[in-house]
């Protein structure tokens, strides 16, 4: 697991993004009838199995709980943190749930 790294929400780029040594791990956001569309994943490959992705889902998902948003899981990362985390069910858009049943 990684150590506690700082991620941002970067509303310019669209994106939560934590800068690591020199370069960017994010999650990348767009937006569908008011619901955050989450898009994909990007963490370098230097920094894969750390956490860092796991971290920025976690980061996103909270965004969006506690800004009373629905979000859309187009990113298989996502979509996999999901199914080891149905805590955060009540944060994706009922349609999407229906669908992926």
């Amino acid at each position: 697991m990684t150590a506690t790294i700082e991620i941002i929400n970067n509303e310019k780029l669209q994106r939560f993004e934590s800068q690591l040594d020199d370069a960017f791990a994010f999650i990348e956001y767009r937006w569908l009838k008011g619901d955050m569309v989450l898009m994909h994943t990007l963490v370098p490959e230097a920094h894969e199995g750390k956490g860092v992705a796991g971290s920025l889902a976690k980061f996103a998902l909270e965004y969006a709980r506690t800004k009373n948003l629905k979000v859309i899981v187009y990113c298989p990362y996502v979509a996999a943190y999901l199914k080891r985390h149905p805590e955060y069910n009540d944060v994706v858009d009922e349609h999407y749930r229906k669908e992926d049943k």
